[in-house]
């Protein structure tokens, strides 16, 4: 990632975490603790407090939908994330959570999610994946890596080659 990117990253990050703008989600307790102890490194930010175009260009949200944080089915992403966060980081993923159907928030207006469900965002705000079920870390890289902006910027880091010339 370049300097300005990472840059930018942190200072959006850095605005959502002001006071009152980074919550946690749930409210129960166990659920609350296992979904931070999930994740530890990877920004994880709650719905209410998220604007989607507000990362545009920065990082790929990564929405977690649930209709309660004791859905087995969130249980395991989270569980999934922990694994191996660091490639998710890798490739500026930001993950933000909606466990509260009644709260309505913006994100969930705009990607009216049914139960348990995960979207994909790449940066350029396109949607790269939407599915119904838990995906792992490597699925989830595997994804982001097919698209062109993360081909791009892989080029630019030069890791990877470029197209051979006629």
């Amino acid at each position: 990632m370049k300097l300005m990117e990472t840059l930018a990253l942190a200072l959006v990050l850095a605005f959502l975490a002001l006071p009152g703008t980074l919550t946690a989600q749930a409210e129960s307790a166990t659920a609350d603790e296992t979904q931070q102890e999930a994740t530890a490194g990877l920004a994880i930010l709650d719905a209410r407090d998220v604007k989607l175009e507000d990362l545009l260009w920065i990082a790929r949200p990564l929405v977690i939908f649930a209709d309660t944080p004791r859905d087995p089915r969130f249980i395991l992403q989270m569980e999934l994330l922990d694994r191996r966060p660091e490639d998710l980081m890798e490739r500026d993923v930001v993950v933000i959570i909606d466990t509260d159907p009644a709260a309505k928030s913006e994100v969930r207006e705009k990607l009216r999610p049914n139960g348990f469900t995960f979207v994909l965002i790449d940066k350029d705000g396109t949607i790269i994946l939407r599915k119904p079920q838990p995906w792992s870390t490597r699925e989830l890289s595997r994804a982001i890596d097919k698209t062109p902006i993360r081909e791009e910027e892989l080029k630019a880091e030069g890791e990877l080659l470029p197209d051979a010339v006629d």
